[in-house]
């Protein structure tokens, strides 16, 4: 499997990423919730602060708020819009994330552990992230006995957390259930489908078009 090595560069300011913006298709952040407080949550809106009220620890309330918060503040920058406050988003029935008035901009967001990964895009993307041997390879294999690739590029023996990384990237691409897409093959011959290590310690998987 074709696998890059990349470490977290440092902190990349708002005005950096609006110049990322204008010369790519594609971003992807890194965001280590680590450097964040607990972040209030006024730039939330009311069905946010809904979907809120329901995460039951303390942990995975801050990663929606610290997720949302950031990606808000990209969006602000990105498309020039007044304040924070006015980019709203909403989920639909699979869990993806999409902006209100802006049908040209793709979202994916993918958590593990303290780590959020957040990818804005111009074309449609999935993004899965793992904390490596997270799963172990009994609870991954037993998911991917059958057949999954069906690419020339890929073959036998491969590391399964890597291929399960990227399948999952693979559903949030097609906007589909994982659970519906366990044991069929992905057919990846005609879209760009990407590994990367991050930091020797996560596996990155994005497929686009």
């Amino acid at each position: 499997m074709d696998t890059k090595n990349l470490k977290i560069p440092s902190t990349v300011s708002l005005e950096h990423i609006l110049h990322f913006w204008e010369q790519n298709d594609i971003l992807i952040l890194i965001v280590d919730l680590n450097d964040y407080d607990t972040l209030n949550t006024d730039h939330l809106d009311d069905i946010e602060k809904e979907h809120l009220e329901i995460l039951q620890t303390e942990y995975f309330k801050k990663r929606y708020i610290t997720s949302r918060i950031v990606l808000k503040h990209i969006l602000c920058s990105i498309l020039k819009e007044r304040t924070v406050s006015d980019i709203s988003m909403y989920k639909d029935k699979y869990g993806k994330v999409h902006v209100h008035n802006h049908k040209e901009v793709h979202i994916c967001i993918s958590y593990t552990e303290n780590i959020v990964t957040l990818a804005i895009s111009k074309t449609e993307i999935g993004v899965d992230v793992e904390l490596r041997k997270l799963r172990s390879l009994t609870n991954v294999s037993k998911y991917l006995h059958n057949p999954l690739l069906h690419a020339d590029t890929y073959a036998n023996g491969h590391d399964h957390l890597m291929i399960w990384t990227l399948k999952e990237a693979y559903c949030k691409f097609l906007n589909k259930s994982i659970l519906s897409n366990l044991n069929k093959e992905l057919y990846l011959d005609n879209i760009c489908h990407l590994n990367y290590i991050i930091n020797s310690k996560y596996i990155l998987a994005v497929v686009t078009d």
